[in-house]
């Protein structure tokens, strides 16, 4: 079953893009959730015209998107937080609180788009997160995770 995406579904694609997924998960999951709408051939010609327009308007977001993402090339982001014995964290930090850091860098970016590798992070070091500033900008970061002094 042929599909047109309405809003970005992970692990299967982003919006206006045509996907193929089983008549099931189509039918019971996406259409009735709103992610998606069939694709017929009057629908796929609507979407070819919609993203010719869209086209300028697109190449501004993603300029918009490399500028942020150059924004991180001399950053220095270290989080602090309570620690234990060893290097075991009081709680942990997650991308929201990345988020918040690189907010008061200068850095706007909404948390949803913050994977860390591993999930939330329990002990101090160093780690790696990846920002998708836009479906075709996407960037790594490396942060510190230190203790309160």
């Amino acid at each position: 079953m042929e599909l047109i995406l309405k809003k970005d579904v992970d692990n299967l694609g982003f919006k206006d893009d045509v996907v193929s997924v089983k008549n099931g998960y189509g039918r019971n999951f996406l259409i009735p959730q709103g992610f998606a709408e069939l694709a017929t051939p009057s629908a796929k010609k609507v979407l070819a015209e919609t993203l010719k327009q869209r086209a300028y308007k697109e190449q501004k977001h993603i300029d918009e998107a490399k500028k942020q993402a150059e924004k991180l090339n001399g950053l220095d982001i270290k989080l602090t937080a309570k620690s234990g014995a060893g290097d075991k964290l009081f709680g942990s930090i997650t991308n929201a609180d990345l988020a918040d850091a690189l907010a008061k860098e200068g850095v706007e970016i909404d948390k949803k788009f913050i994977n860390i590798a591993g999930g939330n992070i329990k002990r101090l070091g160093q780690y790696e997160a990846t920002l998708r500033f836009h479906r075709e900008v996407i960037s790594t970061l490396s942060f510190d995770v230190v203790g309160e002094a």
